[in-house]
């Protein structure tokens, strides 16, 4: 687990500068100069990324919480997080690239982030609640 852990930290780390990099080159190439979404990619995967992960090893070294169902739980938060990721680039791209969306298409956008975010965040809950247990 926290070898698995240290090697997802050094993935989003690169998914996050990778991401850095392109909400910067996408932008300047685009010429555009507005706030957009995409600048929230790099910070959502360094955080709940890469951070995540290293907070997550940290914990594992001290509390040991980890148990069969850890591996899975773990995939569904990864999963919640990049469907997140996959939200915040179509609504960026869409600011960046000045586009009117219908109703129904900004609405679908805005409901792709919020099923990662719940998800993300449903799996935070779980694990807090298995390293608490633990650590009674």
């Amino acid at each position: 687990m926290v070898k698995r852990c240290a090697n997802l930290a050094l993935a989003y780390a690169v998914v996050a500068m990778i991401f850095g990099v392109f909400y910067r080159e996408f932008t300047k190439v685009s010429h555009f100069t507005g706030q957009t979404n995409l600048s929230l990619l790099h910070t959502h995967y360094f955080v709940l990324g890469m951070f995540f992960f290293l907070a997550l090893m940290v914990a594992e070294k001290v509390f040991s919480f980890s148990d069969r169902n850890t591996g899975k739980l773990l995939i569904v938060y990864q999963l919640g997080l990049n469907i997140t990721g996959v939200g915040f680039l179509l609504r960026g791209l869409v600011q960046v690239w000045g586009k009117a969306l219908s109703r129904g298409l900004d609405a679908s956008i805005s409901g792709i982030a919020g099923i990662g975010h719940i998800l993300t965040g449903a799996c935070i809950l779980l694990l807090l609640l298995k390293i608490r247990r633990q650590a009674a």
